[in-house]
């Protein structure tokens, strides 16, 4: 099961989260990406951001325990999903 595989940049070494969905092409049934809930904000624990989305294509390694996936460092994911997931389909 995926969901309980942690989620780590190899860019950086962070974790990113655990699955919380996929996301599929029902037409040919590929995996497009992995979605993991945001970070919750600083003072306000119900507020969170927007879902992280690494495409499949972006996956290094799925292995027993962990998912290993390259994408820019965390801090950078916003930057990252402006200029290649929101130009781009997947």
């Amino acid at each position: 099961d995926l969901r309980n595989r942690d989620v780590i940049n190899v860019l950086d070494g962070k974790k990113l989260g655990n699955i919380m969905d996929i996301d599929l092409d029902l037409e040919s049934g590929r995996v497009l990406s992995l979605i993991m809930p945001g970070q919750a904000r600083r003072f306000n624990f119900f507020a969170r951001r927007e879902e992280i989305t690494v495409p499949w294509h972006k996956i290094v390694r799925i292995g027993r325990d962990v998912i290993l996936v390259e994408v820019p460092a965390a801090s950078n994911l916003e930057e990252f999903r402006r200029d290649y997931l929101d130009n781009e389909r997947y």
